[in-house]
């Protein structure tokens, strides 16, 4: 792919982004910025021939993918003879990836959803935990059902985060006042900043014991389909599943058989497939709460989305190296 001269052109989804992120649109009259960059709106809805004028398409280097969805046209980033790098403004990187061309590297927003995501791991677990998805089912009915005995609590749980990146490690941070003893597991075993991370290998050994699985690692060909039904076996009866990674890193047809009779509990973010179909069972299954893949989209998010945008953009004008790329 060549380099075109001259400022570097930038694609936005919309014209606030652009604004937040303060680059001009080409034919504003505000010109280039000082670091050399420009841009173009394109939401990745149509082809780029389409949506761009001849020089845009000629120049475009870098561009910014829409929040939310895969835009119907992501399969034309390969007619950009000058692109670069194609930037998400998600964690995951498994809707973009196919499709971008080779020699475009590849950034995620890593980072920026890490609070949000955090955040619903810990309402989801506390929520199915407590009960009060049963709660809720029953002020649908203006029941009062006051439990006899005492209920669960987190308090003296065991709880295991699959995954130990940032989102994982953001959820570890806002678990540890819970008085709860919690295990991190990933890929290999490791020690860092807070604390002891196993292996893996050692899972089967870990889940017997766990109150709780929370799963927050990246879709990949090696966690596709990890939390299958050996996995859900190994749980304690009366364990909760939460799952804010993505929906195929868990086998749903083994979740929906454990909780259909009662073993385990389900609390999701994320489900496969996405959008759940209307008669799917997790939407009725007692011991089942769905939220529709909101955790990362919190107001914090907007802010730290552009602020990485911002650096990303100053690194790309002046040839550093960027911000979370994959493989990199």
């Amino acid at each position: 792919m060549s380099t075109p001269d001259g400022p570097r052109l930038v694609s936005f989804p919309d014209e606030e982004l652009a604004r937040e992120v303060g680059i001009p649109l080409v034919g504003s009259g505000g010109g280039a910025r000082p670091d050399g960059v420009e841009a173009v709106v394109w939401d990745v809805g149509t082809p780029p021939a389409q949506a761009l004028a001849p020089q845009e398409l000629d120049r475009l280097s870098l561009v910014v993918l829409p929040y939310h969805g895969t835009p119907s046209a992501i399969g034309s980033l390969g007619d950009l003879p000058a692109l670069r790098v194609v930037q998400t403004q998600t964690t995951g990187a498994d809707a973009a990836a196919p499709h971008v061309p080779e020699g475009a590297a590849l950034a995620t927003a890593s980072g920026a959803h890490d609070a949000g995501t955090a955040e619903i791991a810990v309402a989801l677990l506390l929520a199915s935990v407590r009960r009060l998805d049963e709660a809720v089912r029953d002020m649908a009915q203006e029941r009062w059902r006051a439990p006899d005995g005492l209920r669960p609590g987190l308090a003296g749980r065991t709880v295991v985060v699959l995954g130990a990146g940032g989102i994982a490690n953001a959820i570890a941070r806002r678990l540890a006042p819970f008085e709860l003893e919690l295990v991190r597991v990933a890929t290999r075993a490791r020690t860092d900043d807070l604390g002891a991370v196993r292996s893996t290998d050692e899972l089967p050994g870990l889940l017997p014991s766990a109150d709780a699985l929370v799963v927050a690692v990246p879709l990949t060909d090696g966690t596709r389909g990890l939390v299958d039904a050996d996995v859900l076996a190994g749980l304690a009866d009366g364990a909760v599943v939460v799952n804010v990674a993505r929906g195929p890193v868990v086998d749903t047809d083994a979740l929906v058989a454990e909780v259909s009779v009662g073993r385990l509990r389900a609390a999701l973010d994320v489900t496969d497939p996405e959008p759940l179909p209307q008669d799917h069972p997790l939407w009725s299954l007692p011991g089942s709460i769905v939220t529709p893949h909101v955790g990362g989209a919190t107001d914090a998010m907007r802010p730290r989305v552009v602020a990485l945008l911002q650096r990303q953009l100053r690194a790309f004008a002046s040839g550093q190296d960027l911000e979370n790329v994959v493989g990199g």
